[in-house]
C-alpha cells in the first residue's frame, strides 16, 4: 500500500519527512543525526555530480582526494576558521587502542589540510593556478537534524583553488557561482538569487562569500551553494608563496566553493506536493514510466508486446521504466510513481493497442488537466516535447511562487510582517548594528545582497538612513 502522506498544509516538516521516506530517497541511520541515502535518492545526487563534474573539468579543474582526518593543530592555525567551526567539530582522541599524540578532527571542510599540501607544491608562478576539487563526505555535529537539509554527515564537493592575482581568484569565484546558478535553474528548475553574504553570514576565514538562495515551499530560504573569496588569509597562515615572473616572492590568492546533498532536499521542498515528489525531467532517475494495463492473459500478451516495442524505441532516448509488476493494480502503480515524482506516465491498455495510441499523464499538472492521447507513431517526439515542457513549467511555477511571496517593506514593522510570509527585499545600510537589530526583532537573517540591484538609492528598512543596496531578508533552514 502506498504510504499516506501528511498534507503539507497541516505540517510542512512532517510532510517533508514523509515524502523523503515514502519515495525511498533516504532513511534514518542508527547513528543519531546521520542518514542512509537510498538508491533513488543517490541517483538524483549522481545526476548533480555528473553535471558539475562535466562543468568543472571543462573549466580546467582537476579532481583529487585529501584525507578525512585533519590534525587539530592545522585547524587551530587560523583563528577565525576554528571559531566558526568549533561547535560542530568531531574530534578523534584514540586510535588503535591508544591515545593519540595529537587529536584528529573529522573533516568539517578541508581548507587547512589542502593548504598544508599547497605550501609544499607551489613554488613558482608556473605552478599556478591550481584548480583542484574533491567529492567526499564531511562531518559537522548537528543537534537538530532533518534528512538531506541538515545532517551530521553529508556529501559534497569542495573546490580549492590558488591563483597568482586577486583578480584571477575573483573571476574563479564568479565563474563557479554561475555554474551553481545554472545547475539550480536549468537542471533543477529551481529559481535562485545570486548575491553576497553579509559579513556575519560569510564563511569563517573568507574575505567574502557569494551564495545562491532559493525559496522553499514553506516560504523559507535555503542556501543552495556558496563560492568564497579567501583572499590571502590561508596563504599567510600556511606560508603559500611563489616566485612571480619578476622573481619576487608573492602570496597566492585563493577560493573555495561547495554544494551538498541538501540540494536533493531542496528538490523535494521546492517542487513537492501532497501526492509526493515532482521531479524535473533532467534530475529524475526515471523520466518516463510505462504502466501496461490488462485483465486477461490474452490482453497481457497483446499489451506487453507493444510495451516492449515502446521500451526499445524510447529507452534509447529517455530514462524509461516499464512497470510490469503483475501483483499490483494499475491504480496502485499510478499513485506509487506519482509519489516518486516521475515526470511523465504512459498508460497502455488493450483499447489503446487497438487504436494505436497511448495515454500520457504529466506529473506537473493537476489530475484533471494532465492527460492526453498520443498516437504510438508519434510517441517519441511527443514524449520529448512534454519532458521539455514539464522542465520549463516546473521552473515557471517555482518562480511564480517566489515572486508572489516576495515583499518590499519600507520599515521594520513591515519587514517583520513580510518575513513571516516569505522573502523581503528591502534597502539595508550595511551596518552590523542594523543587521543584529533585525535578527532580534524578526528572527530572520540577511540571506544575501543580490547581484542585481536597483539603480536608485533608498533608505535602510531598519534605521531609515541612506542606503545604496537592497538585501533579501528571510527565515531559513
Amino acid at each position: 500500500m502506498v504510504q499516506k502522506l501528511t498534507p503539507r498544509s497541516v505540517d510542512d516538516s512532517t510532510w517533508y519527512t514523509d515524502v523523503v521516506q515514502a519515495a525511498e530517497l533516504a532513511d534514518y541511520s542508527p547513528v543519531r543525526g546521520c542518514m542512509v541515502i537510498r538508491p533513488y535518492g543517490y541517483a538524483i545526487w549522481e545526476s548533480m555530480q555528473q553535471y558539475l563534474d562535466q562543468r568543472f573539468k571543462a573549466g580546467g579543474h582537476q579532481p583529487a582526494y585529501f584525507p578525512l582526518f585533519i590534525p587539530q593543530s592545522f585547524i587551530q592555525k587560523e583563528a577565525e576558521h576554528i571559531e566558526g567551526f568549533a561547535p560542530q567539530l568531531a574530534v578523534v582522541t584514540h586510535g588503535g587502542g591508544e591515545k593519540l599524540e595529537e587529536p584528529l578532527i573529522v573533516r568539517p571542510t578541508s581548507e587547512t589540510i589542502i593548504n598544508a599540501m599547497y605550501a609544499k607544491w607551489i613554488r613558482s608562478y608556473r605552478d599556478l593556478p591550481i584548480l583542484y576539487y574533491q567529492w567526499c563526505n564531511v562531518v559537522r555535529w548537528e543537534m537538530r537534524t532533518r534528512l538531506f537539509l541538515r545532517t551530521t554527515e553529508f556529501l559534497w564537493h569542495e573546490g580549492h583553488t590558488a591563483h597568482a592575482t586577486a583578480d584571477e581568484a575573483m573571476k574563479e569565484v564568479m565563474a563557479i557561482l554561475d555554474i551553481y546558478r545554472e545547475l539550480a535553474q536549468n537542471e533543477m528548475a529551481m529559481p535562485v538569487i545570486p548575491g553576497r553574504k553579509s559579513d556575519s553570514e560569510k564563511f569563517a576565514g573568507a574575505d567574502a562569500t557569494w551564495t545562491i538562495e532559493a525559496m522553499m515551499g514553506n516560504k523559507w530560504a535555503l542556501q543552495a551553494g556558496t563560492s568564497h573569496f579567501l583572499g590571502q588569509h590561508f596563504a599567510k597562515v600556511f606560508n603559500i608563496q611563489f616566485l612571480d615572473e619578476s622573481n619576487q616572492l608573492q602570496m597566492v590568492w585563493q577560493t573555495s566553493w561547495a554544494v551538498t546533498t541538501r540540494l536533493v532536499g531542496a528538490l523535494v521542498m521546492v517542487h513537492g506536493d501532497d501526492q509526493g515528489l515532482r521531479l524535473p525531467p533532467r534530475m529524475a532517475p526515471i523520466q518516463v514510466v510505462l504502466v501496461p494495463i490488462w485483465k486477461t492473459e490474452e490482453e497481457r500478451c497483446q499489451v506487453m508486446a507493444v510495451a516492449e516495442r515502446v521500451r526499445a524505441e524510447l529507452g534509447q532516448h529517455v530514462r524509461l521504466k516499464v512497470d510490469d509488476r503483475d501483483d499490483l493494480s494499475p491504480g496502485f502503480k499510478f499513485n506509487d510513481w506519482e509519489m516518486r515524482g516521475v515526470p511523465l506516465r504512459i498508460e497502455l491498455g488493450p483499447k489503446d493497442v487497438q487504436n494505436n495510441q497511448a495515454v500520457l499523464a504529466r506529473r506537473d499538472m493537476p489530475a484533471r488537466q494532465n492527460k492526453c492521447f498520443v498516437s504510438l507513431d508519434a510517441l517519441l517526439s511527443e514524449v520529448r516535447k512534454l519532458l521539455d515542457d514539464i522542465q520549463r513549467n516546473l521552473y515557471a511555477q517555482a518562480l511564480r511562487f517566489r515572486d508572489e511571496n516576495t515583499f518590499h517593506p519600507g520599515n521594520l514593522e513591515e519587514l517583520t510582517d513580510a518575513v513571516g510570509k516569505g522573502f523581503a527585499r528591502a534597502y539595508w545600510c550595511g551596518s552590523a548594528e542594523c543587521e543584529n537589530r533585525m535578527k532580534e526583532t524578526t528572527r530572520a537573517t540577511i540571506r544575501c545582497v543580490p547581484m542585481d540591484q536597483e539603480k536608485e538609492p533608498g533608505h535602510c528598512v531598519i534605521c531609515g538612513q541612506a542606503a545604496s543596496e537592497k538585501a533579501i531578508f528571510a527565515r531559513s533552514f
